[in-house]
């Protein structure tokens, strides 16, 4: 887009854009070890790096019930009640996805299946907080979708309240296993914890870089950076709620890229001021002021047009529409994470109960990708089947365009079944 279309009031800073090499490297030498030494790499990384070693690396059933028993009444309540609406809204989401059967031509069948992956295992981060939700978000789905085995891994020094969360929403079993080490572990196996099919949930630079190098050893749901939130907004929004929703994410992480695009001048302006009041009486303004400095952006667009191709061209994670039509507005917008329309649908539900997921494609992947979702455990699977009259409508047609290519075997294949009487000559080559 044109940028004479658009006035920075306040331009990020940016990220240091040096390739980590020395990241890539640790990494690469985790995952070499994990698999080589199994659970004594996974002790030793877990002395190094959380101080800790567990003798026995899944959390045993004792555990799990001591985990429950501390676990506070309203705290459990809430997870409950955050289970429940994700749940439903996954169900609601397979219900959309059915198995097909049609004949496409007399005699040609064809159709597909969903099929549950068999094993899928979910990372579950400790980091800056104990977030009770994360674990929901990836073991619900899974649970919806069929899988048959749920693996959850967290670090060995994560909250007891994870713990207790991660079997409420259904974890088949649960290991004390953190960072790269988890994610080579889930995608190699060890004597301890089994491989996988599936890896999701986000985690620190070196889970997400650890989730690139076993790509395609097993399925990840998405390669995470930081968390990001913009708003795109008109002269009629409320920039004390605007910089309350900014900060809400800001608070994430010193990372966190947090932004406003509007058509107003004085939204634009009376926003950034309400940051910075805000930020005064804000307990986590250390990490969330941070962020903003850093990676704080405020946008003024000549028109909706410029605030529209502005959001398609950044592909934010989180995108809140507050504008006096905010059905009409969101219409417009095409690339996001996940889309919050109208001043009461904040990011906030959705990252604790509202039912949405809230592990979303970052990094402007939403240009090409949606969050994770049910049916990110899943595979559509198709099948054929073709009798003697569907045989009559393609084998000719399979038959010339694999003369056509040169490849003679595939025509062989189609003719058998076109002309099963020549069978014996054109196994010994002698037709045309």
């Amino acid at each position: 887009m044109s940028k004479q279309r658009v006035q920075f009031i306040k331009q990020a800073a940016g990220e240091d854009a040096q390739a980590d090499a020395s990241l890539i490297a640790t990494v690469s030498d985790i995952i070499s070890n994990v698999r080589q030494r199994g659970d004594a790499a996974l002790r030793d990384y877990s002395q190094k790096f959380d101080g800790v070693a567990p003798e026995q690396l899944e959390v045993s059933a004792a555990e799990i019930e001591q985990a429950l028993a501390q676990l506070a009444d309203q705290t459990r309540q809430d997870s409950e009640f955050a289970i429940a609406q994700v749940r439903r809204f996954a169900e609601a989401q397979r219900a959309t996805l059915q198995p097909l059967e049609i004949e496409t031509l007399p005699g040609v069948h064809l159709g597909h299946r969903i099929i549950p992956i068999e094993t899928v295992g979910c990372y579950v981060p400790g980091g800056r907080y104990p977030i009770l939700s994360a674990p929901v978000m990836s073991i619900v789905p899974a649970v919806v979708a069929g899988c048959d085995n749920i693996i959850a891994c967290l670090p060995p020094g994560a909250h007891p309240a994870m713990i207790a969360i991660c079997h409420l929403a259904g974890a088949h079993r649960i290991f004390k296993v953190g960072g790269a080490q988890a994610i080579a572990a889930m995608a190699y196996g060890t004597a301890s914890l089994p491989a996988v099919d599936k890896i999701v949930g986000p985690g620190n630079a070196f889970v997400n870089e650890a989730k690139r190098q076993v790509f395609g050893k097993v399925g990840i749901d998405a390669l995470a950076g930081p968390s990001e939130i913009f708003i795109v907004a008109d002269d009629s929004a409320d920039p004390r709620v605007l910089a309350a929703d900014l900060l809400a994410q800001a608070e994430h992480d010193v990372r966190t890229r947090v932004g406003l695009a509007t058509t107003s001048e004085r939204v634009a302006h009376a926003t950034l001021r309400e940051i910075e009041a805000q930020l005064a009486s804000l307990p986590t303004a250390k990490t969330a002021g941070e962020a903003w400095q850093r990676q704080g952006e405020i946008v003024l667009c000549a028109d909706e047009d410029a605030m529209v191709a502005y959001t398609d061209e950044i592909a934010t994670e989180h995108l809140q529409i507050n504008a006096r039509d905010p059905h009409a507005l969101a219409a417009r917008i095409r690339n996001y994470g996940s889309l919050f329309i109208g001043q009461n649908a904040s990011v906030v539900f959705s990252d604790k109960c509202c039912g949405t997921n809230h592990t979303l494609p970052t990094m402007a992947a939403a240009r090409y990708t949606g969050g994770l979702w049910v049916g990110a455990y899943l595979k559509t699977c198709t099948h054929q089947w073709i009798d003697d009259q569907g045989i009559a409508a393609i084998a000719a047609p399979a038959v010339r365009q694999s003369r056509t290519e040169g490849m003679q075997a595939h025509r062989r294949a189609a003719q058998i079944r076109l002309q099963p009487e020549k069978l014996d000559a054109i196994l010994r080559g002698a037709e045309d």
